[in-house]
């Protein structure tokens, strides 16, 4: 049975590869992408489970990438993750389109559970 794939979106090399490497712990494979733009690239290309954003990029927030997956996959899961405290249009957004949040410094706990919570069948 091949892993599913999730796609890491981060302008942090070191944040993605963290995650990516907590990700490999629960058998799941992932690539990487250093903005919005190159991840919607992917995006066209490829098949993914699940899509892990950092909120706070360059170029195309977080924010923008997720409300344009949204638009042409909706039942693909994205999660935000933000080392910063939500404003009100963001939180509004959040609550409206992500598929879940999770909190820098995160910890393996925290990304076990997002995992059970998806993919129940494979944790």
């Amino acid at each position: 049975m091949s892993k599913q794939q999730i796609l890491i979106v981060d302008d942090n090399p070191n944040m993605s590869s963290l995650l990516a490497e907590m990700l490999e712990i629960f058998e799941f494979d992932s690539q990487r992408a250093g903005n919005g733009q190159e991840a919607l690239n992917i995006l066209g290309g490829q098949t993914f489970s699940m899509v892990i954003t950092d909120l706070r990029m360059p170029e195309m927030s977080g924010s923008e990438l997720l409300k344009s997956i949204k638009q042409n996959n909706p039942e693909l899961p994205v999660i935000v993750i933000s080392g910063y405290n939500l404003a009100e249009e963001e939180d509004s957004l959040m609550a409206d389109l992500a598929d879940g949040f999770i909190n820098k410094p995160f910890k393996m706990v925290d990304i076990e559970n997002l995992l059970k919570k998806f993919f129940k069948a494979r944790i």
